[in-house]
C-alpha cells in the first residue's frame, strides 16, 4: 500500500490524491477540471447520504425521470454519475446495468448543464468524462491496490466509451486483441 504524503489542508491532500491518480491513469486534466473534480470529492466524503451502498436499486429509474422532470439539478445527475462509474463500478455490475451507462447518463447531464450555463466547465467536463473516470478508477485502485473492474466490465466500459484505464485492466489478463465499433478506442 503506497505511503500518503500529508498535506496543510484536506484541499491540498486532495490535489495531491487527484495529481497522483492522474499521473496512474495516464492523463492530464486541466486545472479547472482538476479543481472540480476535487471539490466534489469534498462535497461526496462530507456528504453520508450519497455514499456506496445506500443507493438504492431505483437508482437510474429515478436518474432518468429527474432528467425529464428536473426534480434533481442536472449537476447532481452528472456527479453521482461520476462517483458511481470511478468509485463505484461494482455497482452497476450489482444491478445488472453497464458501466457505460453511467457514463452516458453523466455525459448528457453535463452536456445538458453546458447548454444552459455560462460556466465553461460543464463542456469540459462532457468532454472528458471518461477521463475523469479513468482517473477516480485509478484513485480507489492506488488506496486498496486491487483493480476495481472485473475484465467483462473492462472490455465493455473500453469498447463503449473508450477508457484507457479499462483498456489497461482489460489487457492485464488476455493478449487478446479485441475489435469494437467504437470511434474512440485507445490504440
Amino acid at each position: 500500500m503506497p505511503a500518503f504524503a500529508l498535506h496543510t489542508s484536506e484541499t491540498a491532500q486532495w490535489h495531491a490524491l487527484v495529481s497522483e491518480a492522474e499521473v496512474a491513469a495516464q492523463c492530464a486534466l486541466d486545472e479547472r477540471e482538476e479543481s472540480y473534480l476535487v471539490g466534489l470529492l469534498m462535497r461526496y466524503v462530507n456528504s453520508p447520504a450519497q455514499k456506496g451502498d445506500e443507493h438504492s436499486a431505483h437508482f437510474m429509474g429515478a436518474l432518468q425521470k429527474s432528467m425529464e422532470s428536473n426534480e434533481f439539478s442536472l449537476q447532481d445527475i452528472g456527479d453521482q454519475c461520476l462517483i458511481l462509474a470511478g468509485f463505484f463500478p461494482e455497482y452497476a455490475l450489482n444491478n445488472m446495468v453497464p458501466v457505460s451507462h453511467y457514463v452516458d447518463l453523466g455525459r448528457r447531464a453535463y452536456s445538458q448543464l453546458a447548454e444552459t450555463s455560462d460556466n465553461p466547465v460543464y463542456a469540459e467536463l462532457h468532454e472528458d468524462f471518461v477521463a475523469l473516470v479513468d482517473v477516480l478508477q485509478n484513485m480507489r485502485e492506488l488506496g486498496e491496490g486491487m483493480r476495481c473492474l472485473d475484465p467483462l466490465q473492462a472490455f465493455e466500459l473500453w469498447a463503449s466509451t473508450g477508457s484507457r484505464h479499462a483498456w489497461m485492466v482489460f489487457r492485464e489478463t488476455t493478449l487478446a486483441t479485441p475489435v469494437s465499433n467504437s470511434s474512440q478506442l485507445i490504440h
